[in-house]
């Protein structure tokens, strides 16, 4: 409700009747029937996987909600941990999601070349390296080998090892004769979590399985078999042969553990002594690497790494022990939560019947409101498993007692599909076609590879299900930039609001202080983005009351380009704040200068003709710059607000403040311009200033509202030069320039020219053989 004032005060146009919650049971009840659909399409499934574990929130994150290893909302360091969770299949749609990002015009390519980044395309080889001994898996099963995937295979001359994740069967089978050197290191490669920044960032280390393998182009060269923390189970095969000449990561686990480093791939420039030291050499992984020959690798010698790679793959294939294989990054989105906030999963668990869904009759599944956070056995987790009766029901196949399903779903579930529902209205699916796909849609580049990739793949699953349409559901997408404050802490760390410090006395070095206790001196941090957490909030409601609405509106959208971060400030806001009050004393004085007319015998024009005012032909010179300076401001605006570019508006909107501030009336028609100009310039900055904008036009004597009013459409003709000047060439060299009329025919130029006392000089008494006239831009003499 508060929020809901706040934009009210801050003059926002929002539909209030489509407003939502996604915390309605009306809103997640439809949530709950879609959810149904996709499991009855295939799409949603329910399976054990490793997952990425908030020890804090002890709950699960999607890999998307890992950043830089940590929790996205509790900043703990993230585990990883085997868990049955429900999935929805957007690997499913992983090659559509990436091959529609062409389509996707009017996206900033920065958020495409992420969202491709994230889904990760890749195309290599699949092939086996065979232990030299085959051993027993956890279940008894025989290990034969290790399968690999590899978009190098132009480099497995240089191979020097084969490293496998800790999730690996193979290492399970190690880890089944309790060995306990080897059970702490899985323990600490589970503790790194699951997200590939995370593990990029770490020490990279290995556990020496003491296993070998043969190299699968040689089977008398055996490579050491070890475990690493870097190797990922969820890419690929969990496994990869590693050369360390030509991959970073490689090279620093072998110079760690002291394994061989052989380049087999190398410049062209350089010889075959090319050597490495503490640089991998990786310039040849693109598709050609035309720069770049293979050297130390036996029958590819001399080949470039893309045309060794082909020659590689078709051997493997002729040999049936490998094959050309594509895969993506992407993997599928785990939904599950074990929270209480969130949208109940409608799945019940029965004995008898297995994973059976909700009734449609039954939804929504609503969240009980008796919960207690902190109950009495002080069980941790999810507090819905410890509800005394919520989670028991009755099986609706078989009447028998079962049990919920007490995971809710991901919170951004509820977010990926909520445009559908606010242009449905009252879940009128026809008004929905009508208004999607969305014309412009305004959020933050943080939300690239989460909500903006999610709702892309929800679109296509609502399509699947018949719930929608089309499949893209944003047609044109804007990233704003953050709105940013400094940060402030007081003597004992703690965050302090900008509300509660202020500038000590300028001779005393301007420092912050406590307003509570001006000998506390508050250390100054740097300038982020606003957040509850480091108080650096600025509240709507304190700079509506002490400045205006327009002020805090002004200022937001001049600081910067929009899709830059803002940094607040005060003596920003104070600025804007003097704009506005500069801009109703002009409209109070354009007022009072047209309600008297110079001559008794004009009567003030109607505001609705002063709309389309258009300058005499006679008009004074200082009119005519003023209508000039006007018209261009008006076609140069609109096409600022389309672009989005509100700073170079609001600087248009000053400039032009600025010329009818200095503007002195001499006549009639200059004191009907002025104000004519005082009523464009209202409505030109009506979408970002529209209380003052109103308040303007009432005292300029508009008619209705401002913000009702058509639409300024500038006068093109008015931006026409009077004059212009064109070059002069003589047999083809610039030699001078002349003024002429910009309307002037070829007589009338050609007779200038030759009157022209610098052409004269220059052509010395000659009489031009020819002159050519290109119009607008050349004026040639021949002699």
């Amino acid at each position: 409700a508060a929020m809901r004032a706040q934009l009210k005060r801050l003059g926002l146009s929002i539909d209030w009747s489509r407003e939502l919650a996604t915390c309605d049971p009306a809103y997640y009840g439809t949530e709950q029937a879609m959810f149904l659909d996709f499991w009855a399409a295939g799409l949603a499934e329910r399976r054990e996987a490793l997952v990425n574990w908030d020890p804090i929130d002890k709950t699960v994150l999607a890999n998307e909600q890992v950043i830089d290893g940590k929790g996205w909302r509790s900043g703990a360091l993230v585990e990883q941990k085997k868990l049955t969770q429900w999935f929805l299949r957007i690997t499913d749609y992983a090659e559509d999601l990436l091959t529609s990002l062409d389509d996707l015009k009017d996206w900033p390519d920065k958020v495409r070349l992420m969202q491709k980044n994230w889904i990760g395309k890749s195309s290599g080889l699949h092939c086996r390296f065979d232990l030299t001994e085959p051993i027993r898996g956890e279940n008894g099963n025989l290990i034969e080998g290790i399968d690999i995937f590899t978009t190098r295979a132009d480099t497995l001359y240089g191979a020097s090892f084969c490293a496998i994740a800790a999730e690996h069967p193979l290492a399970k089978a190690l880890a089944k004769d309790k060995n306990k050197p080897l059970d702490k290191f899985l323990a600490d490669c589970a503790a790194l979590g699951t997200s590939e920044t995370a593990i990029e960032k770490a020490d990279k280390l290995g556990f020496d399985t003491k296993l070998f393998v043969r190299h699968p182009l040689d089977k008398d060269w055996h490579l050491p078999v070890y475990i690493a923390n870097f190797v990922l189970m969820g890419y690929g095969t969990g496994a990869i042969f590693a050369c360390p000449a030509h991959d970073q990561r490689d090279l620093d686990f072998a110079r760690k553990y002291d394994l061989p480093v052989l380049p087999v791939v190398r410049p062209k420039e350089c010889g075959d002594d090319f050597t490495i030291e503490n640089t991998a050499y990786t310039s040849s992984g693109g598709e050609t690497g035309n720069s770049d020959i293979l050297f130390n690798a036996r029958d590819l010698n001399g080949l470039t790494p893309a045309k060794a790679r082909t020659k590689l793959h078709k051997w493997f294939e002729s040999e049936g022990c490998g094959h050309t294989q594509t895969l993506y990054r992407l993997r599928d989105w785990g939904i599950s939560r074990q929270r209480y906030w969130g949208c109940p999963i409608p799945i019940i668990h029965c004995d008898e019947c297995g994973t059976v869904g909700v009734p449609r009759e039954d939804l929504p599944v609503i969240l009980p409101d008796d919960i207690s956070f902190t109950p009495k056995d002080q069980q941790a987790g999810n507090p819905l498993d410890h509800h005394p009766t919520w989670k028991y029901v009755a099986c609706p196949q078989c009447g028998k007692e079962a049990r919920r399903e007490t995971d809710t779903f991901d919170t951004f579930i509820d977010s990926s599909w909520y445009y559908a529902r606010f242009a449905s209205g009252a879940d009128d699916q026809g008004e929905q076609s009508y208004w999607l796909p969305i014309d412009q849609y305004i959020g933050g580049v943080e939300h690239a590879i989460l909500h903006l990739l999610y709702s892309r793949f929800f679109a296509r699953a609502m399509h699947k299900t018949h719930h929608l349409d089309l499949v893209e559901p944003f047609r044109g997408l804007f990233t704003q930039g953050m709105v940013c404050h400094e940060t402030y802490r007081d003597s004992k760390g703690g965050w302090v609001s900008p509300q509660e410090v202020q500038k000590q006395d300028a001779k005393q070095s301007g420092k912050m202080v406590l307003i509570a206790d001006p000998t506390q001196v508050i250390k100054v941090g740097a300038s982020e983005k606003m957040s509850k957490s480091k108080r650096n909030t600025i509240d709507p409601d304190d700079i509506i009351t002490r400045y205006g609405a327009d002020t805090a509106r002004w200022f937001m959208l001049s600081d910067s380009p929009p899709e830059r971060d803002v940094q607040w400030t005060q003596e920003g806001v104070e600025g804007a704040w003097r704009f506005v009050q500069r801009l109703w004393r002009l409209m109070k004085t354009a007022s009072a200068n047209y309600s008297r007319p110079a001559t008794q015998n004009a009567p003030p024009q109607n505001v609705a003709s002063l709309m389309t005012y258009r300058l005499s032909a006679d008009a004074s010179e200082q009119a005519r710059t003023l209508y000039r300076l006007a018209h261009t401001a008006i076609i140069d605006i609109t096409a600022d607000l389309e672009a989005l570019a509100f700073n170079r508006a609001v600087a248009r909107v000053h400039s032009l403040t600025n010329a009818l501030v200095d503007f002195k009336p001499q006549n009639e028609e200059d004191t009907i311009l002025h104000y004519a100009a005082c009523l464009w310039l209202t409505r030109l900055f009506a979408p970002m200033m529209p209380h003052l904008a109103e308040s303007c036009w009432q005292v300029l004597g508009g008619e209705g509202l401002v913000v009702e009013a058509a639409w300024l459409s500038g006068d093109t003709k008015a931006l026409e030069a009077a004059e212009i000047m064109l070059p002069v060439q003589i047999n083809g060299k610039k030699r001078t320039e002349i003024c002429v009329a910009a309307d002037a025919d070829n007589a009338i130029i050609e007779a200038q020219v030759l009157q022209d006392k610098k052409v004269e000089a220059l052509l010395n008494g000659q009489t031009p053989k020819k002159i050519i006239i290109v119009s607008g831009r050349i004026i040639n003499l021949v002699v």
